[in-house]
């Protein structure tokens, strides 16, 4: 599943560099199965736009006769909270969906995960940060659309109950979280996991990041943070 580009101002000011990466993916499809998902979506604009130059340049491939599927599945990434707003329009003109975590946890939050000053406030189970997932679930099950999740958040254990529990079937995970990530998987069952999405609203009482280490822990011995 590529990714293209990556900031839509980059598209926009590499346009040509843009378009050879749209037409190498496309004379992919013609040899295996794959996506193409565009990143750092915020407005309907930047991606009628950027499907606008990808069927460009699929009739340009057509023209010339290079073989591609033009039935390829086009998706965006879900990370910027303007997204989340207007995801009811999204779903209507996309494939599918993935929520970036990492990108929407900093930018719901204002905190610059790379700064040391204020990264002790980058969090993940912030309630804030978990209403928006939610809504972004929500958006796609109305219409029917897949929806996964990357980011650190999905590869973490602590998270994988409540994230289950929202919805998630899809979980991007890098390599060394996979086993303890498949372990919690099979440690439970979909009445554990639905009843954890409590603690999404949890969090109006009490810490939930602490709530579900303390849930995690019942069916594990040790949380890798």
């Amino acid at each position: 599943m590529p990714w293209v580009a990556q900031h839509p101002v980059w598209r926009w000011r590499n346009l040509p560099l843009f378009r050879t990466q749209l037409r190498a993916i496309l004379r992919a499809t013609a040899l295996g199965n794959i996506q193409i998902m565009f990143p750092l979506v915020s407005t309907l604009l930047e991606l009628r736009q950027a499907k606008m130059v990808l069927a460009d340049v699929m009739e340009d491939l057509q023209e010339h006769n290079i073989p591609f599927n033009r039935n390829v599945p086009v998706g965006m990434m879900v990370e910027t909270p303007a997204s989340v707003m207007m995801i009811d329009h999204f779903v209507e003109v996309v494939d599918f969906l993935s929520i970036g975590t990492n990108d929407l946890i900093q930018y719901t939050l204002a905190v610059d995960r790379s700064n040391k000053d204020v990264v002790g406030l980058y969090n993940p189970a912030d309630p804030a940060v978990l209403k928006l997932i939610a809504m972004a679930i929500e958006a796609a099950d109305r219409k029917g659309v897949p929806i996964s999740m990357c980011g650190q958040m999905s590869g973490s254990p602590l998270y994988t109950m409540l994230l289950l529990g929202m919805g998630f079937a899809p979980l991007q995970c890098e390599p060394h979280s996979i086993p303890e990530v498949k372990n919690l998987c099979r440690s439970v069952t979909l009445a554990d996991v639905s009843r954890r999405r409590a603690g999404e609203d949890d969090g109006k009482r009490r810490d939930v990041r602490s709530y579900l280490k303390e849930e995690v822990k019942k069916y594990v011995r040790e949380i890798i943070e």
